[in-house]
């Protein structure tokens, strides 16, 4: 399971990660509203833990914002402050549900897993796009009776592109969310693995393919004629 941690005290975000990824989770850190906003709004993950006060964008109008872009994600809102009119506040935004600071690593799990069970219409173990399914649990790309494993960096990338087809994801962008927003990975990294992705949806047979979009990024074709 993707989860995206907006909280702007780079040591509880550190911390927040550390626990996810203990349990498992695939977990990314932004530190600001507005970058909650664009990586929120990638569709890629599966929950969003938000803080409330945060840069440029409070976590009530990150929350805003994604719900009038659609994006159904679910929202765990973090907060110090434990009146009921920012609890209220929270939830009208959009958030799902809420964590009043401090809370214990067993407290954060037991929200985690009861956010992942009511909106189990939209936590899923496989992602799909055209004729591909990636199975988020096994790294396994596969379409028809064909199946290949991924690598770690390549499945990143796959979420990514299978996560918004058609969309246009840049070098950056690729690189913030499949190494990390503070990686030395160069563009050149971003090209090797492309052209790793695009052989193995080649070997599995899939009509899909991703383009390139000079001077832009990437994106993914569902079938060879779009």
């Amino acid at each position: 399971m993707h989860v995206l941690v907006v909280e702007d005290d780079v040591r509880l975000a550190e911390a927040l990660a550390r626990i996810l990824e203990d349990n498992g989770y695939i977990v990314d850190t932004v530190h600001d509203g507005q970058a909650g906003i664009d990586y929120g709004g990638s569709g890629a993950y599966d929950v969003i833990i938000l803080d409330v006060m945060l840069p440029k964008v409070d976590g009530f109008a990150v929350a805003q914002r994604l719900r009038r872009a659609h994006v159904s994600t679910p929202i765990l809102l973090l907060t110090a402050r434990d009146a009921t009119t920012d609890k209220i506040a929270g939830l009208d935004a959009g958030a799902d549900d809420y964590m009043t600071k401090p809370f214990s690593p067993a407290e954060l799990m037991a929200h985690l897993r009861a956010l992942t069970r009511r909106q189990g219409d939209v936590v899923f173990e496989t992602l799909t796009a055209g004729d591909l399914t990636l199975n988020l649990e096994s790294l396994d790309l596969t379409c028809g009776a064909e199946t290949i494993r991924l690598s770690q960096k390549e499945f990143a990338i796959a979420r990514i592109l299978l996560g918004s087809p058609g969309a246009v994801v840049s070098k950056e962008a690729l690189i913030a969310r499949a190494w990390g927003p503070d990686s030395n990975a160069s563009e050149n990294n971003v090209e090797a693995y492309i052209s790793f992705l695009r052989k193995k949806i080649g070997h599995v047979g899939s009509t899909a393919r991703i383009e390139t979009i000079r001077s832009v990024g990437y994106r993914l074709a569902e079938s060879a004629g779009r």
